[in-house]
């Protein structure tokens, strides 16, 4: 029975551990890839049960660092997979996010690396944008009274900051174009920034699409309050 709980323990966390980059290696489809971690949650799951009652009936003969072991590696195998699934549920299933809900920031340079993603990088209007308002009221564009060269210096450096590849930097029609690469994965988010003058007002609109996945799980609004935060952080 220890043996078989330790080795249920392993073979979840191993599930989970591996079903990221062997996407990222295309061993896996992202489907299976995703199945993997449900079937390591449920193995996990068994090895907890398996723990329990060695500790419950079979107290004597229990080893404790095996099975120690085995429930460490099980509840990282739960936990992870639960997480990403209530994260999933509580924000709505769309993977395009701007601060410009009219006319959000169009990808230029950026759209030949684009040429083979699932994700059309059209957006897709009002459809989407009903359930933005309501997840993420905060996401708006930004005003400031700096010029806009301070502005779009302030962006570009927040943009190296937060790691992002930089595809394109051009101060004469104000876009800042870069992806980004999720670590687990793979996966790759591009990120548009518009920055143009209304009168004595500097605008700065921002938009984060994912290439791939019907949800981003929340990760594109994150990226772009970082990204408004770093900003705010560099005009200050």
């Amino acid at each position: 029975m220890k043996i078989l709980t330790l080795i249920a323990g392993v073979l979840a966390l191993l599930l989970l551990l591996l079903s990221g980059p062997l996407y990222q290696a295309e061993i896996l489809g992202l489907m299976n890839a995703f199945l993997a971690m449900r079937v390591a949650l449920m193995v996990g799951a068994l090895a907890i049960v398996l723990a329990l009652i060695q500790i419950i009936f079979m107290r004597k003969n229990i080893s404790w660092p095996a099975t120690g072991v085995a429930v460490i590696c099980a509840a990282v195998a739960i936990v992870v997979p639960l997480s990403m699934m209530n994260k999933a549920k509580s924000v709505p299933p769309i993977h395009d996010i701007t601060t410009d809900l009219i006319n959000p920031p169009k990808f230029v340079a950026i759209l030949p690396l684009r040429v083979d993603a699932p994700n059309p990088a059209d957006y897709q209007g009002e459809e989407i944008a009903k359930q933005q308002r309501v997840a993420y009221p905060e996401l708006q564009t930004q005003k400031y009274q700096q010029t806009t060269d301070q502005v779009f210096d302030a962006a570009l450096a927040a943009v190296k900051k937060m790691g992002l590849e930089l595809v394109n930097s051009d101060k004469n029609t104000g876009l800042i174009e870069a992806y980004d690469t999720t670590t687990f994965f793979g996966f790759v988010d591009d990120v548009v920034i518009r920055i143009q003058k209304d009168g004595q007002v500097t605008m700065l609109d921002a938009r984060s699409k994912s290439r791939i996945g019907k949800s981003d799980i929340g990760k594109n609004a994150q990226r772009l309050n970082s990204l408004i935060a770093g900003v705010n952080n560099n005009l200050n």
